[in-house]
């Protein structure tokens, strides 16, 4: 089958989330179809095609970011039923390729809300939307602000959920990465007969890797230019690592891209190393004793704690990090909340051999058998034969509109 991809991000190098999760799923999709990619793709990016071509027969890119708002607000974009972000970041050049590319195709998949705006009219095909999202959006604007600020965040939510409802509406079938992310959908009234559920994953590599554990060395696998990663740093390294140190040496590793993030004040008493993007993320995991996930925001599925698993590393989180995961607390994670009862778990794990071990044996587990990109990719294969099957049965009940089936007494 012929089937066309758009995607918001351009998924080489597969340095974050977003870009794994496009990377690994469209591989797998070329297992068994024709794939073109139209994706966004900023400068640095573009060069990097050649490593899609092993599984899309065609790449076409289109510069920018649209997760970076650029274009300029009109006074008619304030009063749009389109959330201003998306206003600002559409392009008619991505619309123009779409708009070719979807006659010559047989299926269709948008991957992320960035990239489904460009697909909702284009009703002659089955349609996936890949990687609905609202929890980030609620959680940034569900604040205790008071006066005008809470006012006005209400709105903004009610707006984005108003914009996403009606967007997966279009769609033949729509994926989400976790049972927590489907219950924001319905939150915003959304269909759930046709929501699935599509998980991220890992490479199955992943669990083949040795795990030589360094003690008093912790690791936190993401790039502090995403607000939510940010936060979670300075949490950990203002109000948790102290108290780990009070009782044993600790080093603090930060993994991920800087950008023009200030993190000196972070990074003062030479216990927090921020390493940058590094060539292999997994060798660096694999020689932490703890990967700590203290986030307190954010959304998805979280890819870190599934690679740290994989590579059994164990891992102690928040109850946000653990989020959309089928964890369990004391056989395959840790979880905690508060500053002290988060040290004290990271320091069960350090000074507990048999409570590591088992953490790691069981983590490896949880993702051979529902977290390899393999499995999850046959998911979203049969979430679109779903959507094909969705959209003739459509097809057959407009036809029956407009050409009724006369029974033969009539």
């Amino acid at each position: 089958m012929k089937l066309l991809a758009v995607s918001s991000w351009f998924p080489c190098p597969p340095d974050n989330g977003s870009k794994l999760r496009a990377f690994h799923l469209l591989s797998q999709l070329a297992n068994h179809h024709d794939i073109t990619l139209l994706s966004f793709a900023e400068s640095n990016e573009d060069g990097n095609q050649r490593a899609l071509k092993g599984f899309c027969r065609e790449v076409r890119t289109v510069s920018g970011n649209p997760n970076r708002p650029a274009g300029a607000l009109r006074a008619r974009d304030l009063i749009s039923a389109t959330p201003r972000s998306y206003v600002q970041t559409y392009s008619p050049r991505m619309q123009d390729l779409v708009d070719a590319a979807v006659p010559h195709h047989d299926a269709a998949v948008a991957l992320q809300v960035g990239a489904a705006i460009y697909l909702t009219k284009h009703v002659t095909i089955p349609r996936v939307f890949d990687e609905a999202e609202a929890g980030v959006i609620r959680d940034q604007f569900h604040t205790h602000a008071a006066g005008p600020a809470r006012w006005r965040h209400g709105l903004t939510w009610w707006k984005f959920g108003r914009f996403l409802r009606h967007l997966v509406e279009s769609f033949d079938r729509t994926t989400v990465v976790s049972d927590r992310e489907r219950q924001h959908l319905a939150d915003i009234h959304c269909d759930l007969s046709a929501i699935r559920i599509v998980p991220n994953g890992v490479d199955r590599q992943s669990l083949k890797q040795k795990n030589e554990l360094r003690p008093g060395r912790l690791i936190y696998p993401g790039s502090v230019t995403y607000s939510a990663n940010l936060e979670a740093v300075r949490f950990f390294a203002g109000e948790i690592l102290p108290l780990i140190k009070r009782a044993r040496p600790a080093t603090f590793l930060v993994t991920g891209s800087t950008g023009s993030v200030d993190v000196a004040d972070l990074s003062a008493d030479g216990s927090v190393t921020f390493t940058g993007r590094v060539a292999d993320i997994a060798h660096l995991i694999a020689r932490c004793s703890v990967c700590v996930v203290p986030l307190r925001t954010g959304g998805g599925t979280r890819l870190k704690i599934l690679e740290a698993m994989a590579l059994g590393t164990p891992v102690v989180t928040t109850t946000k990090g653990a989020e959309g995961l089928s964890v369990v607390h004391g056989e395959n994670i840790l979880i905690a909340d508060s500053p002290d009862a988060f040290a004290r778990e990271v320091l069960r794990v350090m000074d507990d051999f048999v409570l590591r071990a088992r953490l790691a044996a069981n983590g490896r587990r949880l993702v051979e058998r529902l977290y390899t990109w393999d499995r999850i990719g046959a998911g979203l294969e049969n979430v679109i034969q779903e959507a094909q099957a969705a959209h003739r049965g459509q097809a057959m009940v407009q036809s029956d509109l407009i050409f009724p089936r006369w029974s033969a007494t009539a």
